[in-house]
């Protein structure tokens, strides 16, 4: 039970993390890819890292409702099913970032 509630929290923190970086806030990513993004690409790059950093977050988050409702149930089909869209929603959360992170950087170092 507390692994659900350490995953609901780390999914919260993404979102929250996304959150800001859609605000234009892109201080939490590293220095690198702040310097490297020109003062009036901030704001949609912030954009779409924090769209893609909002997704993964989400995955977590039901994955971790997932993993709970396992635990009371006692059914290892919603762990497998929350497994499954963390994964995807991993998969996409990644492709958006690093695509904004490549388009707006101009590669990712």
């Amino acid at each position: 039970m507390i692994a659900s509630i350490t995953t609901l929290l780390v999914g919260i923190i993404c979102i929250v993390l996304g959150i800001s970086n859609m605000r234009g806030n892109i201080s939490s990513l590293h220095s690198y890819h702040r310097h490297r993004v020109s003062e009036e690409d901030v704001l949609p790059f912030g954009r779409k890292v924090g769209l893609g950093t909002i997704i993964l977050g989400a995955g977590v988050i039901a994955f971790g409702v997932l993993s709970a409702v396992t635990f009371y149930t006692a059914n290892d089909l919603f762990i497998s099913i929350g497994t499954a869209i963390m994964i995807v929603c991993i998969a996409i959360g990644l492709v958006i970032s690093l695509s904004a992170i490549i388009k707006y950087n101009k590669g990712l170092f």
